[in-house]
């Protein structure tokens, strides 16, 4: 399956300034106008988020409204050489460019995902840097910061959104407890799709997803996690998902 064949409402400017060489993708029925200066935290003050984004994502103000900024971060060793630098391999192969055009497709899909507003490089050399723009989920808050105030999730829920997913073939790279959201009327959203993909819906990557975000789970909470009421919530977003995954109601 050809990983971001669908394309949106999209233009693209290049741009350079003092970080580099570099371009930006975006929606013009959404942002009609654009430049750097978009991606800059400092420019429209940018509350910081305080929880995922590896420090560097902020609540910010947009001409299309409440959004959420991230600039890309590395983790784990790669990140000992570069915390914001990736190998340059062509403008359509950034990180930033590929991750707006899976979300175009997502929501084409009628998929709870953060609607995309723009997305940009720097090149410098023989690397890159990158940001995001997306909008901003009102009420919004993780299953992360659910289970640090010990409140109640809606578990079933939770399962049967990430089946959705999976039954369209969306791949999420990162499926932990702060990439899971609820809104404001407890329905469920999925957010930072980066390195995510489409790819044909097969057991062996989504139960490797659903895994992931268990580690993620027994990491945040620890022991918590053998408690009667997160072992029974466990339950319900697994009959959740496999309820999902056989039905597209």
């Amino acid at each position: 399956m050809d990983t971001h064949a669908y394309r949106g409402s999209e233009a693209t400017v290049e741009f350079h300034d003092a970080a580099g060489i570099g371009a930006i993708l975006f929606d013009p029925t959404l942002l009609p106008r654009v430049d750097a200066s978009i991606f800059d935290p400092a420019c429209g003050g940018a509350t910081p988020v305080v929880v995922g984004g590896r420090g560097a994502a902020w609540f910010v103000d947009t001409a299309a409204g409440a959004a959420v900024l991230r600039h890309y971060r590395r983790g784990g060793l790669a990140a000992k050489l570069s915390h914001a630098a990736y190998l340059w391999q062509g403008a359509q192969r950034t990180r930033s460019f590929r991750e707006f055009r899976l979300l175009q497709e997502v929501r084409a899909l009628g998929l709870p995902a953060p609607t995309p507003l723009a997305a940009a490089y720097w090149r410098v050399g023989a690397g890159y840097r990158a940001a995001l723009l997306v909008a901003r989920i009102a009420g919004a808050r993780s299953l992360g910061a659910l289970l640090d105030r010990h409140a109640a999730a809606p578990w079933g829920a939770i399962g049967r959104c990430i089946a959705a997913f999976h039954r369209a073939g969306v791949c999420h790279a990162d499926l932990n407890v702060d990439n899971v959201l609820m809104d404001v009327n407890d329905d469920c959203w999925l957010i930072d799709f980066d390195r995510g993909v489409r790819r044909r819906p097969a057991l062996n990557w989504q139960t490797a997803n659903i895994a992931r975000l268990r580690r993620s789970l027994r990491k945040r909470i620890g022991a918590r996690a053998d408690e009667p009421a997160l072992v029974n919530g466990w339950e319900a977003l697994l009959d959740g998902w496999n309820d999902g995954l056989r039905s597209p109601a």
